[in-house]
């Protein structure tokens, strides 16, 4: 398969997760009858909650996760791949928590799952702060699957600002990377656009970038815009500031035509630290 419809599902997450999912699930349908069968969803999907100790309280075991079990049956439903962009999972043994991205077959089956390696440990000048360290535990390990339309570099918000990252995915045969987010509203109006648009023109790879938009508890704001860029740095799709989805056409014949004409993945050249 060299051609195919990707889907941004965009959503304001609260924290009634069984609410979150029910309107997920409307925009993967209402984006499925527009002809997607990929289709991405943000991170913090299924529940936006403020305070480590109701993240905690509100994260589940892999095995018996609501929303994981939610979203398989919705790929089966959709006969779709899907990128679930996080759901908040219990680690055994541990007081913190995993941001764990979760790949899902058309069959409903779990092709795989990345932990959110970067922690959102800033504090920015308007007054906000975050400190995802002491609720989450950093994955340590990328993460790349082969699903029915692509090879997929997984990859969650923060991440974003560690290009190497998604060097080393494009290295490793990936021509999509998804970048699930629930980027705050300050960094996004500075940084979300040229961050993905880079990550792009980089790799020569599509990025499909599934956000939250709108107001959630605690007074977190997000910004939005969820992206469907080219390998050439073109948006083909930015879904605004609302609740709904967007789509685009995935021409993967794209990715060659652009690194070959800029090489950069071939033309790396060693040389000494600073």
């Amino acid at each position: 398969m060299t051609r195919f419809t990707a889907a941004c599902v965009q959503v304001n997450s609260r924290d009634d997760m069984h609410d979150n999912l029910a309107r997920a699930a409307v925009y993967a349908r209402d984006a499925h009858a527009a002809g997607a069968r990929f289709i991405t969803f943000p991170e913090n999907v299924s529940m936006m909650s403020f305070g480590g100790d109701k993240v905690r309280a509100a994260a589940f075991g892999e095995q018996d996760h609501p929303a994981l079990a939610f979203f398989s049956d919705l790929a089966r439903e959709l006969e779709s791949t899907l990128i679930v962009g996080s759901l908040h999972v219990s680690v055994p043994g541990e007081d913190r928590v995993a941001n764990r991205c979760y790949a899902i077959g058309p069959d409903g089956t779990v092709l795989t799952s990345y932990d959110k390696i970067h922690m959102f440990d800033v504090d920015l000048a308007n007054g906000e702060s975050y400190r995802e360290s002491k609720t989450f535990r950093p994955g340590d390990a990328a993460r790349l699957v082969k699903t029915d339309q692509a090879n997929i570099g997984l990859a969650i918000c923060y991440d974003v600002r560690f290009p190497h990252l998604f060097r080393g995915y494009a290295k490793a045969g990936a021509t999509v990377l998804t970048i699930p987010a629930a980027f705050t509203r300050t960094t996004g109006q500075a940084h979300w656009h040229t961050l993905l648009r880079a990550r792009a023109i980089e790799t020569g790879c599509f990025v499909i970038a599934a956000a939250q938009c709108g107001d959630h508890p605690g007074d977190r704001q997000t910004f939005g815009h969820s992206l469907i860029i080219d390998p050439w740095g073109v948006v083909l799709a930015d879904g605004g500031t609302e609740p709904g989805f967007i789509t685009a056409e995935i021409d993967l014949e794209r990715v060659n035509e652009v690194r070959a004409m800029v090489p950069s993945l071939r033309n790396d050249h060693d040389y000494s630290p600073a």
